[in-house]
């Protein structure tokens, strides 16, 4: 398993959930791995979790918050001092908002661009000079599939992930002559740690809540994180050299429903 090999990867997002599990499968390819998180506690377990499953994986943690342009720049200057090259960028860290677009406050709004557009835009922007050194480099944006299609109650959230596929578009007119490529991935209903742990405080048991979702996909069940990164390292490794400017829905067909 060497589609990564001797490539260096930044995710974002990296202390669980989607960004967690795309580590796992970087590491298994053979890739050196960034992670970037606000949660020192997230890194570092999931640090400890790869050392004991890949005992030779180079693995570097920094703690950020996206939305701050100076410790994006410090981040990848991190990488580049673990690994001393940077060949892929996963933009996975997000935040979520609840509020109706008609209830919801500048503040919320800002908040949400600052950390899902903006925090999107700090890191290719930091990370760009190094991409375009690899000479094969690979940007893959996480967004959702609520970018193409409506719900109720997470208008902000939807609107900023819709953001970053026309973010991902324009990069990948501007950067193919630096031969630096640029999709987004658009993941459906995905059980992760998050939706775990809010299930819990809310007196939901686990098994309560994989039933659920059997509306919002053909497949009528979640994804698990590692069906998401799956397509990630895809996207990301040379076997997609010919893709750039492309949205993956991996919904389980909600897009079409």
């Amino acid at each position: 398993m060497t589609r990564l090999a001797d490539k260096s990867a930044l995710i974002t997002g990296g202390g669980g959930g989607i960004g967690a599990a795309c580590a796992r499968i970087f590491c298994a390819e053979g890739a050196a791995v960034t992670l970037i998180d606000a949660s020192a506690e997230a890194l570092s377990r999931v640090a400890e979790a790869l050392g004991a499953a890949f005992p030779r994986a180079r693995v570097a943690t920094f703690v950020a918050d996206v939305s701050n342009a100076d410790q994006a720049v410090e981040a990848v200057q991190h990488a580049l001092q673990a690994n001393g090259r940077l060949d892929i960028l996963v933009n996975n860290a997000a935040m979520r908002n609840y509020s109706a677009v008609a209830d919801a406050l500048p503040s919320e709004w800002q908040a949400m661009v600052g950390v899902n557009l903006i925090g999107t835009a700090n890191y290719c922007k930091a990370a760009l000079p190094a991409l375009r050194r690899s000479g094969k480099g690979s940007i893959v944006n996480v967004s959702s599939c609520y970018a193409v299609t409506g719900r109720k109650g997470m208008g902000i959230y939807d609107a900023t992930k819709a953001g970053m596929l026309a973010l991902t578009r324009t990069l990948a007119f501007e950067e193919a002559a630096a031969g630096v490529r640029a999709n987004a991935i658009c993941p459906g209903s995905t059980l992760t740690d998050f939706h775990v742990a809010k299930a819990k405080a809310a007196g939901k048991s686990v098994d309560a809540l994989s039933s659920e979702r059997q509306d919002t996909s053909l497949l009528a069940r979640w994804a698990r994180p590692e069906e998401i990164a799956w397509p990630i390292l895809w996207l990301a490794s040379d076997e997609a050299s010919f893709i750039t400017g492309t949205t993956l829905l991996v919904d389980g067909g909600l897009h079409v429903m």
